[in-house]
């Protein structure tokens, strides 16, 4: 066999694969709501996409270097003048690290159009969280079923009675809901619908007490939401947040109203924090 020929090949298929997974990845759902939804793409998840896009490009890399090694000669004479001296920085070395310096100072600094393609990526993320839905806390999906219900404000019992009834079986209460929905072929989301009804006499539409850090999915819920969650008054939040210079809608998001104001969203949850408690 003629390694030379392999390295090429295998250099070329790759980096098809490797171009592949990277716009995969490009779409996949933000971690917390891929996890939630137990989200696959032609039967992979995201962390097996992730898993592949790696070892592919490790692959790609070692190719890469044979194919340096293989074509040595070449590269050389990319190098050398007219005068037939090697030098590292001729006219098309130049240009090539240009160009390469243009994309990375750009992304960088978030010039479009490098950030338009860093924010359109953004979008397809938070389009995803609209359609499979924000878990109720950062990986909620690792919470044991006892600690969930706690959490929710659920009747454990009640809740294990509802699985049971929908024909899902669950070893224990200390299983988390992860390894619930995966021997059962439901996503950690799915198991949330069915127990939803389990709410604690008393607790069902009672608002939660604002956090002290912020809530998952926190960037993409708007105003109204925000409010409607936390039983919050939004004319004395509005009035709340403009005495700190911050203007709000109900409408907005929280990506939006911190992007309106050049803030982080975190900074923007502290001035809410403050607003909210009067801390």
């Amino acid at each position: 066999m003629n390694m030379r020929k392999i390295t090429s090949l295998t250099l070329l298929v790759t980096c098809v694969l490797e171009l592949f997974t990277s716009v995969i990845l490009y779409i996949v759902p933000h971690g917390r709501v891929a996890y939630w939804a137990d989200w696959h793409l032609l039967g992979l998840s995201k962390t097996e996409w992730a898993n592949q896009h790696i070892n592919l490009g490790v692959l790609f890399l070692l190719a890469g270097l044979l194919h340096i090694f293989y074509n040595w000669k070449v590269i050389v004479a990319y190098l050398k003048n007219r005068a037939r001296d090697v030098k590292v920085f001729t006219a098309s070395f130049n240009a090539a690290l240009l160009l390469s310096l243009v994309i990375a100072v750009g992304t960088y600094f978030e010039i479009p159009p490098m950030s338009t393609v860093i924010n359109f990526s953004d979008s397809i993320k938070d389009n995803s969280a609209k359609v499979y839905g924000e878990p109720p806390y950062g990986h909620a999906e690792l919470s044991s079923l006892k600690l969930f219900t706690k959490k929710q404000g659920l009747d454990l019992e009640q809740s294990l009675m509802l699985l049971e009834q929908a024909g899902v079986v669950v070893q224990d209460s200390s299983t988390t809901l992860a390894e619930i929905g995966s021997s059962n072929k439901l996503s950690p989301q799915q198991i949330y619908s069915l127990i939803k009804p389990a709410k604690v006499d008393g607790k069902q539409g009672e608002a939660s007490p604002f956090p002290d850090t912020p809530m998952s999915g926190f960037g993409n819920k708007s105003m109204a939401e925000i409010c409607a969650e936390f039983d919050l008054h939004f004319p004395v939040i509005k009035q709340g947040l403009a005495e700190k210079g911050i203007q709000v809608t109900p409408e907005q998001t929280i990506k939006e109203i911190a992007g309106a104001h050049d803030i982080e969203a975190m900074a923007l949850f502290e001035l809410l924090h403050t607003v909210v408690t009067g801390k």
